[in-house]
């Protein structure tokens, strides 16, 4: 894998029709947030060879606002990014990235936010963003990593724009 995307899912109501998180759906900010921040990342040159998915209502509908920033991607719904951790979200990018190109997780927090803050220590980053990814990795936000050398690169850490 060249470059990992992290991309959690948009804003989401806080309950569902079911009663299960697993099924609750996107608020129409999430939904507006989601779009926007895939046409932002794709404008800056970070378009996703293969998409990750989490089966989640939730990220499922983020997939479906993000999708037409990103034509052609590869898509893949996979179970265990269901509340998966760090480790099971690093292993999984790497293994579905082994033949190279980019690699984007649409999933959830904690395990989105720990390992943005994982890679961004281990790759160097400025103690000011390594800061800033641990207090603050909201709805709709993305980080984006190359992945190629000894260690991960920060390509830039994206937050949804704030709305009053």
């Amino acid at each position: 894998m060249d470059r990992l995307i992290l991309f959690r899912h948009g804003k989401a109501l806080s309950e569902s029709e079911s009663g299960q998180d697993f099924d609750r759906r996107l608020a129409g900010r999430g939904v507006t947030d989601s779009a926007e921040m895939a046409a932002r990342l794709a404008d800056l040159g970070f378009r996703p060879d293969l998409v990750l998915v989490s089966p989640a209502v939730r990220t499922r509908e983020t997939w479906a606002a993000a999708e037409p920033a990103f034509p052609g991607a590869e898509v893949r719904f996979d179970q265990r990014l269901y509340h998966a951790d760090t480790a099971l979200v690093l292993r999984m990018a790497t293994e579905a990235g082994e033949s190279g190109g980019t690699v984007m997780i649409v999933g959830h927090n904690p395990g989105l936010q720990d390992l943005t803050v994982k890679l961004l220590a281990e790759g160097g980053a400025p103690a000011g963003l390594v800061s800033r990814a641990q207090q603050r990795f909201p709805p709709a936000a993305a980080a984006a990593f190359l992945m190629g050398g000894a260690r991960p690169v920060s390509d830039g850490l994206f937050l949804p724009e704030r709305r009053g």
